[in-house]
């Protein structure tokens, strides 16, 4: 595994490095080991599935509250979808800026989101599918969430005409 820093503190991308034959090829896509060493949470606890069956389906701006903190490691496996982070960490140096990397069944790359941010995607194409694995169990009285389009964070959405739920519509501007 590759392991790429983005412009945000802690959250990485991550690229495959395929073994490749006749038959196809095998690649990690986890290892404790090398998520620790990187500076990662290793402790994934918990492995989600979601599936969109819509193009510009729109999921976030979702975390969790301490002490039920997630980091997140998101693969889409069926599909394509625009990813979204936002570091709500008051200590760190990106503090308030969010990062959005394009994860698909086709470039086999995932995004390694610490504890601290919100997160959130939008699909791209029809009947997408997204694997996830995160570091706590979900604790719904901990469940938290800002908007979507908060204009605080001007995020840079390639769908703009989205489907989202009445909860995520729901959620507050972000407050300091």
């Amino acid at each position: 595994m590759k392991f790429v820093s983005t412009e945000l503190e802690g959250v990485y991308t991550i690229e495959i490095e395929k073994f490749e034959d006749e038959r196809g090829f095998f690649a990690r896509a986890w290892c404790a080991k090398e998520f620790e060493a990187a500076g990662m949470n290793p402790n994934l606890v918990q492995g989600n599935i979601s599936y969109c069956g819509h193009r510009g389906t729109l999921r976030g701006m979702h975390y969790q509250a301490a002490p039920y903190e997630e980091a997140k490691c998101v693969r889409c496996t069926r599909g394509a979808i625009y990813d979204v982070c936002i570091d709500l960490r008051p200590e760190s140096p990106s503090f308030l800026k969010w990062t959005g990397v394009e994860l698909s069944a086709q470039n086999h790359r995932l995004i390694y989101i610490p504890e601290g941010f919100a997160h959130g995607y939008v699909t791209l194409v029809d009947n997408t599918e997204i694997f996830y694995l995160v570091s706590q169990y979900y604790a719904p009285e901990y469940e938290r969430g800002v908007r979507w389009d908060d204009k605080r964070f001007s995020i840079d959405w390639p769908i703009t005409d989205v489907i989202i739920s009445e909860k995520d519509k729901t959620w507050p501007d972000f407050k300091e």
